[in-house]
Protein backbone atom coordinates (compact mmCIF):
# COMPACT_ATOMS: atom_id res chain seq x y z
CA UNK A 1 0.00 0.00 0.00
CA UNK A 2 1.48 3.41 -1.05
CA UNK A 3 0.52 6.59 0.55
CA UNK A 4 -1.27 9.61 -0.94
CA UNK A 5 1.14 12.72 -1.57
CA UNK A 6 -0.30 14.62 0.96
CA UNK A 7 0.70 12.23 3.31
CA UNK A 8 4.16 12.37 2.58
CA UNK A 9 4.36 15.95 3.84
CA UNK A 10 5.68 16.37 7.36
CA UNK A 11 2.68 18.17 8.78
CA UNK A 12 -0.13 15.93 7.43
CA UNK A 13 -1.67 14.13 9.92
CA UNK A 14 -1.07 10.46 9.30
CA UNK A 15 2.66 11.15 9.41
CA UNK A 16 4.67 9.56 12.97
CA UNK A 17 2.87 6.97 14.92
CA UNK A 18 -0.28 6.31 15.00
CA UNK A 19 -1.46 6.67 18.81
CA UNK A 20 -3.04 3.36 18.51
CA UNK A 21 0.08 1.52 16.77
CA UNK A 22 0.67 -1.55 18.77
CA UNK A 23 4.32 -1.63 19.96
CA UNK A 24 6.64 -3.95 18.49
CA UNK A 25 6.37 -7.04 21.59
CA UNK A 26 2.89 -6.71 20.80
CA UNK A 27 3.04 -7.50 16.99
CA UNK A 28 5.37 -9.78 18.22
CA UNK A 29 3.41 -11.16 20.97
CA UNK A 30 0.07 -11.20 18.36
CA UNK A 31 2.13 -13.31 15.60
CA UNK A 32 3.04 -15.99 18.03
CA UNK A 33 -0.85 -16.38 18.89
CA UNK A 34 -1.60 -16.39 15.56
CA UNK A 35 0.95 -19.33 15.07
CA UNK A 36 -0.37 -21.48 17.76
CA UNK A 37 -3.97 -20.77 16.18
CA UNK A 38 -2.73 -21.66 12.44
CA UNK A 39 -3.14 -25.55 13.03
CA UNK A 40 -6.23 -26.90 12.44
CA UNK A 41 -6.13 -29.45 15.47
CA UNK A 42 -4.85 -27.01 18.33
CA UNK A 43 -7.46 -24.49 16.54
CA UNK A 44 -10.56 -27.40 16.89
CA UNK A 45 -9.05 -27.87 20.83
CA UNK A 46 -9.63 -24.12 21.26
CA UNK A 47 -13.15 -24.26 19.53
CA UNK A 48 -14.12 -27.46 21.97
CA UNK A 49 -12.79 -25.17 24.85
CA UNK A 50 -14.95 -22.54 24.07
CA UNK A 51 -17.73 -24.26 24.67
CA UNK A 52 -16.46 -25.22 28.44
CA UNK A 53 -13.94 -26.62 30.27
CA UNK A 54 -12.78 -30.69 29.31
CA UNK A 55 -10.18 -32.76 30.39
CA UNK A 56 -7.48 -34.30 28.66
CA UNK A 57 -8.60 -37.59 28.29
CA UNK A 58 -12.40 -35.76 27.35
CA UNK A 59 -10.42 -33.92 24.48
CA UNK A 60 -9.28 -37.01 23.03
CA UNK A 61 -12.29 -38.88 22.79
CA UNK A 62 -13.74 -35.82 20.79
CA UNK A 63 -11.09 -35.46 18.72
CA UNK A 64 -10.35 -39.27 18.00
CA UNK A 65 -6.46 -38.33 18.87
CA UNK A 66 -3.99 -39.95 21.09
CA UNK A 67 -3.81 -38.42 24.92
CA UNK A 68 -0.45 -37.76 24.31
CA UNK A 69 -0.58 -35.72 20.81
CA UNK A 70 -3.85 -33.79 23.07
CA UNK A 71 -1.69 -33.24 26.00
CA UNK A 72 1.24 -31.98 23.39
CA UNK A 73 -1.16 -29.48 21.49
CA UNK A 74 -2.37 -28.30 24.91
CA UNK A 75 1.12 -27.49 25.90
CA UNK A 76 1.40 -25.16 22.94
CA UNK A 77 -1.30 -23.30 23.69
CA UNK A 78 -0.68 -22.68 27.75
CA UNK A 79 3.00 -22.10 26.55
CA UNK A 80 1.04 -18.73 24.16
CA UNK A 81 -1.37 -18.16 27.41
CA UNK A 82 -4.37 -19.38 25.61
CA UNK A 83 -5.55 -21.92 27.62
CA UNK A 84 -5.11 -22.41 31.90
CA UNK A 85 -5.25 -25.68 33.52
CA UNK A 86 -6.34 -26.89 37.11
CA UNK A 87 -5.77 -30.20 38.52
CA UNK A 88 -8.55 -31.70 40.05
CA UNK A 89 -7.37 -35.12 41.36
CA UNK A 90 -5.97 -37.37 38.86
CA UNK A 91 -7.00 -34.63 35.87
CA UNK A 92 -6.38 -31.24 35.06
CA UNK A 93 -9.28 -29.46 33.45
CA UNK A 94 -8.55 -27.00 30.63
CA UNK A 95 -10.28 -23.63 29.44
CA UNK A 96 -9.65 -20.65 27.56
CA UNK A 97 -8.10 -18.11 28.82
CA UNK A 98 -10.21 -15.11 28.57
CA UNK A 99 -13.17 -14.14 26.81
CA UNK A 100 -10.86 -12.63 24.21
CA UNK A 101 -9.37 -16.01 23.08
CA UNK A 102 -12.95 -17.06 22.63
CA UNK A 103 -14.04 -14.15 20.48
CA UNK A 104 -10.95 -14.62 18.42
CA UNK A 105 -12.06 -18.52 17.88
CA UNK A 106 -15.48 -17.59 16.96
CA UNK A 107 -14.88 -14.84 14.65
CA UNK A 108 -11.97 -17.00 12.46
CA UNK A 109 -14.65 -19.80 12.57
CA UNK A 110 -17.76 -18.08 11.24
CA UNK A 111 -15.41 -15.89 9.20
CA UNK A 112 -14.25 -19.06 7.57
CA UNK A 113 -17.68 -20.35 7.63
CA UNK A 114 -19.01 -17.09 5.26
Amino acid sequence: MSLAPDCLQESHPCQGQHPLHPGQAALGRAAAIFRALGDEHRLHLLFLLSQGEHCVSELASETGDDISTVSQRLKVLKNETLVTGERRGKHIYYRLRDAHITELVNNALAHASE
